[in-house]
């Protein structure tokens, strides 16, 4: 059985808390998007009357995404490491 040092295991809890925060970020700004876009009335990315906020908000939610993505691929080799 291999021993865990008191950091890896610290930093992989951190880790884990830093990504459960990141999609819960995801969640209330897709809430957000949902609510730009019903105030709109267009709900069509492609329409060219699609709310500005929620494009910018679509772009930032897509970037926490694919940086969740890189954390737990991160979190999957610690793991593995440990």
């Amino acid at each position: 059985m291999q021993e865990v040092s008191r950091s890896g295991a610290a930093d992989e809890i951190r880790l884990d808390a830093l990504i459960a925060d990141l999609w819960w970020r995801v969640r209330l700004i897709n809430t957000d998007i949902l609510e730009e876009e019903a105030r709109a009335g267009v709900f069509d990315p492609v329409q060219p009357t699609y709310p500005l906020l929620a494009a910018n908000l679509r772009a930032r939610r897509d970037n926490l995404v694919a940086t969740i993505g890189v954390l737990e691929q991160r979190a999957r080799s610690v793991s593995e490491a440990a």
